[in-house]
């Protein structure tokens, strides 16, 4: 299969680029310059330039953006749209963040029905911020689950609110455009929670680490010495099962038309700081001597069955996650 992936120097499409190669499909990524395209293909040395290629797309909130990516010879038959900010350094929620989220979807959705007819499955990464209600938490979460967000909240709240806004509202524009455009492709969404696992060595700087992964590296640097931070997102999911779901989705024909719910389950920092000084014991000064569980008690339930079922995925533990993360970090320099 011929595949378009957005995003292409992201922390999940990186290894989204792994899977789909492993999977013998060929890949078109997009970036915003020639330097991240080349740093991408040179850590493929053994994909040919018909297996893996990379074309320039420098920002994905014009409405036409992706008009002339999505065209290719031979031509793409599928699309996985991973591109989207994820950051709180937020001065202006509406351009910072909402903006790109939306009209990235909806621009390269309109893309695909212009210019890309060939194009009959398309995967885009949602998040769980488009489930999880922040107010009043249901008993159990599942992909019926929305987040109630108005766009007055997302404009006016904080930058936590424009952030789940932003997604909520990027997913909900594509079931729309899927509903009143019944194009000729089919959309599936990927819901992931906090999403850890080892980061890709040629990308990441220790400063420039995916916002999910910060709190792990500040742990193996020695900034939590004095006690554990607060646990603010208590589900999670390895990037590599999350990259796998996104392939998968665009693989199997029962995915079609249907929201995964991609997650692990719970955890904690505690968690966290205990499988660190089980497996590196050379990082216990690092760590805090003593701490409790913070949250003792998880306030809600998950399904994720959909995913095991229909994906096949088979998740990770919380300790391989972990401990494949640290490695990539000191591999990093951490």
């Amino acid at each position: 299969m011929r595949v378009l992936l957005t995003g292409g120097s992201g922390f999940i499409a990186a290894h989204c680029v792994d899977y789909l190669l492993q999977g013998g499909h060929s890949v078109v990524f997009t970036v915003r310059s020639h330097d991240k395209g080349r740093k991408i293909l040179s850590n493929h040395p053994k994909a040919s330039e018909d297996q893996l290629s990379y074309v320039i797309v420098e920002d994905i909130a014009n409405e036409s953006a992706f008009d002339e990516a999505v065209k290719s010879n031979p031509p793409f038959e599928a699309v996985l749209h991973t591109a989207s900010p994820f950051h709180f350094n937020v001065k202006d929620p509406k351009k910072d963040l909402l903006d790109p989220a939306i009209i990235g979807t909806t621009g390269i959705l309109k893309a695909i029905q212009r210019n890309a007819p060939s194009v009959k499955r398309v995967v885009i990464t949602s998040s769980f911020a488009a489930i999880v209600n922040a107010k009043k938490h249901p008993e159990t979460y599942d992909e019926a689950s929305w987040n109630p967000i108005t766009m007055d909240e997302a404009l006016h709240t904080d930058p936590g609110s424009a952030y789940r806004g932003s997604k909520t509202f990027a997913e909900k524009a594509a079931w729309e455009f899927v509903e009143k455009e019944k194009p000729n492709f089919t959309v599936s969404t990927i819901n992931p929670p906090l999403v850890l696992g080892p980061v890709v060595h040629y990308f990441n700087s220790l400063d420039s680490i995916n916002t999910s992964n910060e709190n792990v590296r500040d742990f193996v640097q020695g900034k939590f010495k004095d006690g554990l931070p607060p646990t603010r997102v208590i589900l999670w999911v390895d990037v590599r099962d999350l990259a796998l779901a996104h392939v998968r989705a665009i693989e199997r024909p029962e995915a079609a038309g249907k929201r995964f719910f991609v997650t692990a389950g719970f955890f904690n920092n505690a968690k966290v700081a205990d499988i660190i000084k089980k497996n590196f014991p050379d990082l216990k000064s690092k760590l805090p001597q003593n701490y409790e569980e913070d949250p003792k008690e998880y306030p809600y339930k998950i399904d994720n069955s959909r995913s095991k079922e229909v994906l096949g995925l088979q998740y990770r533990s919380l300790e391989d996650s972990i401990t494949d993360l640290v490695k990539s970090l000191q591999a990093a320099g951490a």
